[in-house]
């Protein structure tokens, strides 16, 4: 099985920001300054500061397969790098 890449976990902020799909916050804590938010069944842990979506951390797709920051960062792409500014504005508006 192939593990997701930041483009297809980009997709999925991008659709949150624009209201294609709905983003949920989760009460689950997975530890400080982190965030368990759920998009139509794809969990993602973003690394939130309350104010700014730094980088996402973790992510499981509804097909089973899963990506992590090490493996995006290896080739220097995070899928929030991949937003743009206004999108990234739409995301943190959601999170707060």
């Amino acid at each position: 099985m192939q593990p997701l890449t930041a483009r297809e976990i980009y997709q999925q902020l991008r659709d949150a920001a624009q209201g294609i799909r709905p983003l949920q916050r989760l009460d689950e804590q997975t530890g400080p300054g982190q965030v368990q938010v759920e998009i139509e069944g794809w969990r993602l842990t973003l690394d939130f500061d309350g104010n700014h979506l730094r980088h996402c951390l973790r992510c499981q797709c509804p097909d089973g397969r899963t990506g992590e920051f090490d493996s995006w960062q290896r080739y220097g792409t995070d899928p929030v790098s991949l937003l743009s500014t206004w999108e990234l504005a739409q995301v943190e508006r959601l999170l707060a």
